[in-house]
Order: C-alpha cells, then structure tokens, then sequence
C-alpha cells in the first residue's frame, strides 16, 4: 500500500457561526463551497488551506460529546489519497484491520472506505 498524501481533514462542530468565524477569519482558512442540509439540519463548509482543499466543517444540531465516534464535536475523521483503493484494503485485512465495504463519492465517483486506528479513531482511504 501507498498512502500519497492527506486528502482531507473533517471536524464536526457544535456551534456553526462560531466555528465558521475561527477558522475562516481567525485562522484565515478560505471558504469555498457552503452548504445547508435541511435534511439533516446542518451545514458542511469546504475550506481551503494554502492552495489545496483540506479541510471539511460540518455542523449537527447538539452533538454529543466524544473523542471520535459517533458524529459529534471534534475530529470526524482523518482521509488519507491511495491510488489503488482495492489494494489499499486488501493491505489493511491482510494486517488484521477490518474496514467497512468500499464505498463510491455521489459527486466524484472516486471509490472509498473507513477503518478504524486501534484506539477506534475514524479513518479514511480515499482513492485519488
């Protein structure tokens, strides 16, 4: 297995605006796509770091609090690029590592899948 590099970095927040405000302008993060969800109450905001794409801001209403499962205040996951998602997971079960199934993005048919690290942080493969 390869890993490339990060793909991207999802926070889940419990306060929109407030988070927004930090990291847009506190932290100078650039803003460029913003969606509300009214299905699910909440927003997500793609932001920029530098000149690439690395960061996701979502928001759920009232949270709970965890270090890392389920959706709530706090890292979501960390997404790392592979260019071959197959053998990626193929890799991960060969190490004892269980994934969920392979997964196709709606919006960039690029194939994915979430395994956990042992203290049970949520991780991405994100085929790039």
């Amino acid at each position: 297995m390869k890993i490339c590099r990060v793909h991207h970095v999802a926070i889940i927040c419990s306060n929109y605006e407030l988070s927004k405000d930090f990291y847009t302008r506190i932290l100078g993060f650039k803003a460029i796509n913003e969606v509300y969800r009214k299905e699910r109450d909440s927003y997500k905001l793609d932001l920029c770091v530098g000149e690439e794409y690395q960061i996701e801001l979502f928001s759920f209403p009232s949270p709970p609090e965890r270090p890392s499962f389920p959706e709530a205040a706090g890292l979501r996951h960390l997404a790392f690029a592979v260019t071959n998602i197959e053998e990626a997971v193929n890799h991960l079960k060969q190490c004892g590592v269980e994934t969920e199934a392979i997964r196709m993005d709606e919006i960039t048919d690029k194939k994915f899948v979430f395994f956990q690290d042992p203290d049970g942080l949520p991780l991405e493969l994100y085929e790039a």
